[in-house]
């Protein structure tokens, strides 16, 4: 039996697999960034009524970064750590967020896309 010869993979066409690579991994990205636009559009008009700097503040952080504690929270928007936990109820309550680790120390929030 002989054995069979597999010719290696040439330059241009490993450079085609990571062009395809970079393509598919670019659309993800953008798709992810539109959803996360709309969950800020979503959640601005859900916060509306809510009066103070704190929950815009804690919106543009949720915004910027999609999965958060209440420490990053309140250290991002000066906030004080009871107003960050008020809000950040609030926003779970209305299905904005989740809190992902289940547990009561140490626990972060997601925005739900």
């Amino acid at each position: 039996m002989t054995p069979m010869f597999c010719p290696l993979p040439t330059a241009t066409d490993r450079l085609v697999r990571w062009l395809d690579g970079m393509e598919t991994a670019s659309r993800t990205a953008m798709r992810h960034l539109d959803d996360i636009e709309a969950w800020s559009a979503r959640a601005e008009t859900e916060m509306a009524t809510l009066s103070g700097r704190t929950p815009p503040a804690l919106r543009a952080v949720l915004t910027e970064w999609p999965l958060v504690s209440a420490p990053m929270a309140e250290a991002m928007t000066g906030a004080s750590r009871a107003a960050v936990q008020r809000n950040m109820a609030w926003m779970e309550a209305r299905g904005l967020i989740r809190e992902v680790t289940r547990q009561g120390r140490f626990r972060m929030w997601r925005i739900l896309i």
